[in-house]
């Protein structure tokens, strides 16, 4: 059988860094991994883990991002996250939480049965979507 490299974790581009590691550490029960807790002059890279160790999303500093137009043309979307929740009550509370923590709504598409669902962009503009579905 033929060995595969494991995915560590998905890295976004951030003129914040603190800011949006912070975000997403929120959004999702995160934690920093040893040694990313405290914020320092030389915060360029950091890295969220679950509960177990395990890295989730790594953030790297850059001087210019500029944000997705999505759905417009212009600045594609490139890459985006997918949050999966079970219920229409959870996704609007997590909506909800993500608007609270600086998300924005880019489309809501909870009138559709087969999978309601909202893109938001983070605080940096990265989209990311909140659906109900079954992992």
């Amino acid at each position: 059988m033929a060995n595969y490299p494991d995915l560590m974790h998905t890295a976004l581009d951030t003129t914040d860094v603190r800011g949006l590691a912070e975000f997403y550490r929120q959004l999702l029960g995160l934690q920093y991994r040893p040694g990313d807790e405290q914020p320092s002059d030389d915060d360029d890279w950091l890295v969220l883990v679950d509960a177990n160790g395990k890295r989730k999303l790594a953030f790297q500093q850059v001087d210019t991002l500029p944000r997705s137009t999505w759905p417009a043309d212009g600045v594609p979307m490139q890459m985006h996250l997918d949050f999966a929740v079970p219920t229409l009550d959870e996704l609007e509370r997590h909506k909800q939480r993500a608007e609270d923590l600086g998300a924005t709504v880019l489309l809501d598409r909870t009138e559709e049965e087969g999978e309601p669902l909202y893109v938001l962009a983070d605080p940096a503009g990265h989209p990311f979507c909140i659906m109900v579905a079954k992992v």
